[in-house]
């Protein structure tokens, strides 16, 4: 299974989203919070494009935020990313 990353900040109702779709789909995740490391979030810019959170990374592939996530899943291409 490819690995999941979800950056997160602590007050974020999409990032609570995104992790209850990742624990009922029975995937494990590591959760990096960045509220306060404004060095991960320049990164994040950065490496996504984006300044907002969730921001889902799979097999080191940004996928974006708790949508594309959804998306992902309705679609079925989400089983098919985790491998």
């Amino acid at each position: 299974m490819n690995d999941v990353k979800i950056y997160t900040t602590r007050v974020c109702s999409y990032c609570l989203a995104a992790k209850r779709l990742l624990a009922a789909r029975g995937v494990p995740y590591e959760e990096i919070d960045v509220t306060s490391d404004d060095a991960k979030r320049d990164w994040l810019v950065q490496a996504t494009g984006r300044r907002t959170v969730p921001q889902i990374f799979i097999g080191g592939e940004a996928i974006g935020g708790y949508d594309d996530l959804a998306l992902l899943d309705r679609s079925g291409r989400l089983k098919t990313m985790l491998g």
